[in-house]
């Protein structure tokens, strides 16, 4: 890297928990995020539901002209800009950028305006004019621009649930281009608010299903029958080192690693050989051996073929990892698509300091095909010197992304 990387703030929002000392502490505590959800069409379904405040930083009218993956946004972007002790007003505006991944946009909002149409027997005319700024494939960035007043880059990053990681990566790329000064960058998704991602993970058959909510994300687990589909954001404050230690702001860690690809393979089916080269190019890219990870947050979304391909991926890098261990934040709080990878990463960055890795739920009967050995279960695991993180998000049409996150010394 040309230059160095830092984490200075983290905003979010789980579905057991709206900021990072709450997620932590659920994580450590063995606390579920998945419940019953009354879908408009399918009636009760398992979800990750968010509970944060929607009016923290937006008025009523906001909320009405905007979408539900914005607002998820603007509540990330402000905590994290708190967290980070950044006063926005003392920083050219145009040197921020804001780069959000998804999985997908508009479908919530294309869904709510064909059924409000119905009772009109879809007379177009009753359309909203607002339909268009809420469906644009710009629109959670966008409305974090116009909230903040940023007027720097924003782009929203489409890429499957490859995509909180790619907003990190991409974002860290820009500051090392010099384009920005400053970059909010991570994921969001809004996935619970569409019957249609329900029924297709359904019709799919990979569509979780358990009598106890908490209990149906079950990660290379033997039982292991699909998703749970959850929503979620997690954006980050990223900055070059130099500037950062400038205004003495905290470091959560640094971003030394990180690899992007392609399977060119199925629409939806992993390829193990691509995962495999995805985590190769990022630990080379840190310029460390296998060994030195400590930590593998695994993307691991409770379906079968997924669980054991990236499982075997891993084993084929690094063996019986003895000394690597893994675990899961999908077992806590289901799938949160777009966020996924930004999400699961940030409850893992405590460790440095903690020195604890969460365990993984629900893993009753370990599926020996995974061949997955090391991994944390039952309860948090205590270690000494966790020196490298390293985070999966692998998505549909084959896009990887793995991210190594370094403490910072």
């Amino acid at each position: 890297m040309n230059s160095r990387i830092v984490i200075t703030g983290i905003g979010l929002t789980a579905p057991n928990g709206n900021n990072l000392a709450d997620f932590r502490k659920s994580l450590l505590e063995g606390k579920s995020g998945v419940t019953l959800f009354k879908e408009k069409l399918m009636g009760d379904v398992l979800a990750g539901v968010c509970n944060y405040d929607e009016n923290k930083y937006q008025t009523k009218k906001e909320r009405r002209r905007g979408t539900r993956a914005a607002s998820i946004g603007i509540y990330c972007a402000h905590e994290a800009i708190k967290d980070s002790n950044i006063i926005l007003a003392e920083y050219d505006k145009a040197k921020i950028g804001i780069y959000v991944g998804i999985t997908e946009h508009g479908t919530v909002e294309a869904e709510e305006e064909i059924l409000s149409i119905k009772d009109y027997k879809y007379n177009v005319k009753y359309v909203s004019h607002l339909f268009n700024p809420k469906v644009i494939a710009n629109n959670p960035a966008g409305e974090i621009a116009l909230n903040l007043g940023i007027t720097g880059p924003h782009y929203t990053l489409g890429a499957a649930c490859a995509a909180g990681n790619i907003g990190i990566i991409h974002g860290a790329q820009m500051l090392m281009l010099g384009d920005v000064d400053i970059a909010i960058c991570g994921g969001v998704s809004e996935s619970i608010r569409t019957f249609l991602c329900f029924a297709s993970f359904k019709n799919e058959g990979a569509l979780a299903n358990h009598c106890e909510p908490a209990k149906a994300c079950r990660p290379f687990d033997l039982e292991r029958n699909g998703i749970v589909v959850s929503e979620g954001g997690c954006l980050y404050i990223l900055e070059r080192l130099d500037d950062a230690l400038a205004r003495k702001a905290t470091i959560y860690g640094e971003l030394v690693g990180y690899g992007i690809n392609t399977d060119a393979t199925d629409y939806v089916a992993p390829d193990r050989t691509r995962q495999e080269q995805c985590m190769s190019k990022a630990i080379y890219r840190a310029g460390i051996q296998p060994h030195e990870i400590i930590i593998i947050n695994t993307h691991a979304t409770s379906t079968p073929l997924g669980d054991e391909t990236e499982g075997k991926a891993i084993y084929n890098i690094f063996g019986k990892h003895d000394n690597v261990y893994i675990t899961n934040t999908k077992s806590y709080i289901g799938h949160t698509m777009g966020a996924a990878g930004a999400l699961e990463l940030a409850g893992e960055l405590p460790s440095f300091n903690d020195g604890f890795v969460h365990h993984t739920l629900n893993l009753d009967n370990l599926d020996t095909k995974c061949l997955i050995t090391n991994i944390v279960r039952n309860e948090p695991l205590k270690l000494d010197n966790i020196k490298y993180i390293m985070n999966n998000s692998f998505g549909m049409l084959g896009i990887n992304s793995t991210v190594i996150i370094k403490r910072y010394e």
